[in-house]
């Protein structure tokens, strides 16, 4: 990095307390500002750039925003930043789902072949029913092996049915566990997800998100860049590495590198053939699992629209019960009934990741080795990754994402009425060389959390 833009960067990470002053915040948000420069500007660890809102009782507390948005031609991070979000797009695609089922359009239980016209079973277990259920709450025995992502050359009968021109050797459907038995994370749920809602509705998924989701709240962005406003592409995040874009070699001492949304380079374009493109066969071009790009402050109104039982500027956009149905618990592992992924997966409601507070903070002997801390007697099952603050406190409901060097994450206290939002735009060193010192998240994330809840939420200033 030049000596011009090290200095730009510095004043950047350092800037912007008057306008959290002006928040209300005081003294508290003043030393929140340093703590989180400091873990973006962390010489062994730094972050491209990083957004972050805080709610407190129901009002935003704090927000504010770090680092570069774009390095070829500095950019900073700003309010009006939107990042590729990765998986908490699964949440908010849930919602939009969610509101069709408010309509009537769709059900929860009912078999999904029956929407999209064409048998939806696992080989291994024909006789059970796969359902949008089993879906959202990653328990419908497909896995993401044979892939995720199609262009229009392809529908989701080509990969899902024996047959059919992608399914190959049947990657995508496990032969140990049958629709409802066990729990495993699965980006592909969601591309069936977003091809059922093309479905019922007639609507292109990307178009159909701004009318069930973005519209309402009046929110920037959306799922397909190629239909941005000149003023939405100038304010999308490249996302960044120091590392290649097809390879797991890290460079710490080299430049960053854009893994995805370089538009200072190139301008957005839409997928190939989307012109011809048929509704309601194949959603995955838009990525329904991954691919909304969205501003921290933006969420923020979603989060607030959640605290606020489903109301927004006095609008009803999601029902009560429909929320209570969301994030409800339908699965909790108890050992033997899902892939925890090293302890990040403990709860899940419909479409929605839960973080159940963990008091007691538990290490697994993988854990321990790489962080070279001690393990615990084993427990009946692995707590990490419940804890989403060092001391406890903090239970919440909302999502994780991490893709392309992004990892971000979305988490509120619906009772207490508080909640977190966090956009790292990029890291310098590999994630799992930093890993979290009591749960299963980076360091990073680990530092930025606690600092917004002890800071903005919590108020202390010690």
């Amino acid at each position: 990095m030049g000596m011009r833009l090290r200095a730009l960067v510095s004043a950047v990470l350092l800037g912007g307390a008057s306008h959290v002053m002006a928040m209300g915040g005081g003294p508290a948000n003043a030393q929140l500002d340093r703590e989180l420069a400091a873990v973006v500007n962390d010489p062994q660890h730094p972050l491209s750039g990083l957004s972050v809102l805080a709610i407190r009782d129901g009002k935003v507390s704090y927000q504010q925003q770090f680092g570069m948005r774009r390095l070829a031609k500095p950019e900073p991070v700003t309010a009006a930043t939107m990042f590729r979000i990765a998986s908490i797009s699964k949440m908010m695609t849930t919602f939009g789902l969610m509101r069709l089922v408010e309509e009537g359009k769709v059900k929860l239980d009912t078999d999904i072949g029956q929407y999209l016209g064409f048998p939806v079973r696992n080989p291994h277990f024909p006789e059970r029913v796969i359902t949008l259920r089993h879906l959202l709450t990653h328990t419908s025995s497909l896995r993401d092996d044979g892939g995720y992502s199609w262009g229009t050359d392809t529908t989701l009968q080509d990969v899902l049915v024996p047959g059919g021109k992608r399914y190959g050797k049947g990657e995508m459907w496990t032969a140990d566990a049958g629709a409802g038995d066990y729990f495993t994370y699965c980006n592909l749920a969601w591309g069936v997800i977003g091809t059922v809602m093309e479905k019922v509705s007639g609507e292109r998924f990307d178009l159909l998100m701004k009318r069930l989701l973005l519209a309402p709240l009046g929110l920037r962005g959306g799922y397909n860049t190629s239909g941005f406003s000149p003023d939405e592409v100038a304010d999308t995040a490249t996302l960044y590495r120091r590392r290649t874009q097809d390879t797991e070699i890290w460079d710490t001492n080299g430049p960053w590198i854009p893994q995805v949304d370089d538009f200072g380079a190139k301008a957005p374009v839409p997928p190939a053939g989307l012109a011809n493109y048929v509704i309601g066969t194949n959603a995955t071009l838009f990525s329904p699992t991954g691919g909304l790009r969205i501003s921290a402050p933006d969420m923020g109104k979603i989060m607030l629209m959640l605290i606020n039982g489903g109301k927004h500027e006095g609008r009803q956009i999601l029902q009560p019960d429909t929320l209570n149905a969301m994030f409800r618990e339908y699965w909790r592992y108890d050992g033997k009934n899902g892939n925890t992924l090293n302890g990040l997966y403990h709860s899940w409601g419909l479409g929605t990741q839960r973080f159940p507070d963990d008091p007691s903070p538990y290490r697994t002997a993988d854990t321990a080795q790489r962080t070279g801390m001690a393990a615990p007697q084993p427990l009946p099952y692995s707590r990490v990754g419940n804890r989403l603050v060092p001391d406890g406190g903090f239970s919440a409901v909302g999502h994780l994402g991490e893709a392309y060097g992004l990892i971000s994450t979305f988490v509120v206290d619906l009772e207490g009425r508080n909640g977190m939002v966090s956009l790292i735009g990029g890291f310098g060193t590999d994630p799992d060389s930093n890993p979290g010192q009591y749960s299963a998240h980076t360091r990073a994330e680990e530092r930025i959390l606690s600092a917004l809840y002890k800071r903005a939420i919590l108020g202390k200033t010690d």
